[in-house]
């Protein structure tokens, strides 16, 4: 399942009233080594439960002291609700080392104009990612449009114009609320296919070869956006998404994959096997779920890469990859939380 560490929580410092970042400690001697726009998977024990949950760290490595996720409550969510209400200071979290391909390293070198898209949470790897950039790539721009509800719920506003006072024009800024108050003079509604062209018109001009595209927020948005790239002509590969929302696989994708017949699958966790029967409507991650596996997950959508797995024997076919590297499709591995069984005999273990 990965290496596993624990870091000691530094502080908790409130975002919004629905959000926190938790600061860990950096340890003096095996500091934790991340990219930018990475995440950590939390083991948490609530209620006598053992927890699993994937955040994106918003901070940057080589800048910030501390190791920093910054989690927002979701309605009914366990995690999310328990870390916004009973983590301390001082408190021990045990967690997954950093994973992700969500990344942008910075190259002192590089002169270039990143432009990043983003609505409620899907700040926190885009705040790691727009940092970096900023601090270690002087001759960069970095263009943010962040989507809230209202001025109240964005999250690091106090941090963004700091940053904004600090870089001036290599710092583009721009807010948009679908319930903003009457004061309000910035863009109004949800960030779709028109606001994406009109921003975009708006932004310095840099050489497409030389501008890359981050998404982070619901799929639903980060669809209109690259919509909206499409019409101002952005090529497929300069566009790079994260979504924190899971999305239940369609009728459509599952029938892309053939026919599908309840398999049995071997799961190797923690040293253990364990057999789980996995039916066609469901995916491998659903059926050891439900079968009360501690499985490590996060989006369910095939972009975070927290139920990757090494498929060791048979053949696990997805309705997504976007979320794996072309190496790491070589080297045998799948996602489980859109993988389904293709062959009998598979036997599968977390990486």
């Amino acid at each position: 399942m990965g290496n596993t560490i624990s870091l000691k929580v530094k502080d908790v410092v409130r975002e919004t009233s629905d959000a926190v970042t938790l600061h860990f400690k950096q340890p003096l001697f095996r500091k934790v080594k991340y990219k930018p726009g990475q995440f950590l998977t939390l083991n948490l024990d609530i209620d006598g439960q053992k927890v699993s949950r994937s955040y994106s760290m918003s901070s940057a490595p080589n800048l910030d002291n501390t190791v920093a996720v910054t989690v927002k409550k979701v309605e009914g969510g366990v995690a999310s609700n328990y870390i916004n209400s009973k983590v301390k200071p001082g408190d021990t979290v045990s967690m997954m080392e950093p994973m992700g391909n969500f990344t942008l390293v910075p190259d002192k070198n590089s002169k270039r104009h990143v432009v990043l898209f983003g609505a409620g949470s899907g700040i926190t790897p885009l705040m790691s990612i727009l940092k970096s950039i900023l601090f270690f790539e002087p001759a960069s721009t970095v263009s943010l449009v962040y989507g809230n509800r209202r001025v109240d719920n964005i999250i690091f506003k106090e941090k963004l114009q700091e940053l904004k006072n600090k870089f001036g024009n290599r710092f583009n800024l721009v807010y948009c609320l679908t319930q903003p108050d009457r004061s309000w003079s910035g863009l109004k509604g949800r960030i779709d296919e028109a606001v994406t062209v009109n921003v975009i018109n708006m932004l310095p001009k840099f050489d497409e070869a030389s501008t890359e595209y981050y998404l982070c927020g619901p799929d639903g948005m980060m669809e209109s956006v690259k919509e909206g790239l499409k019409k101002v002509k952005v090529p497929k590969e300069r566009i790079h998404i994260e979504s924190f929302t899971s999305s239940n696989e369609s009728e459509e994708a599952l029938a892309s994959l053939g026919d599908l017949t309840t398999t049995e699958v071997t799961i190797l966790l923690d040293g253990e096997q364990h057999k789980v029967t996995v039916p066609p409507d469901k995916s491998i991650l659903d059926a050891a779920l439900d079968q009360g596996l501690d499985m490590p997950f996060s989006c369910q959508s095939g972009l975070c890469t927290a139920c990757r797995c090494r498929v060791k024997s048979g053949e696990v076919k997805m309705t997504e990859s976007d979320g794996l590297t072309e190496d790491e499709l070589k080297q045998g591995y799948a996602l489980i939380c859109v993988g389904h069984p293709a062959s009998n005999d598979i036997v599968i273990e977390p990486s």
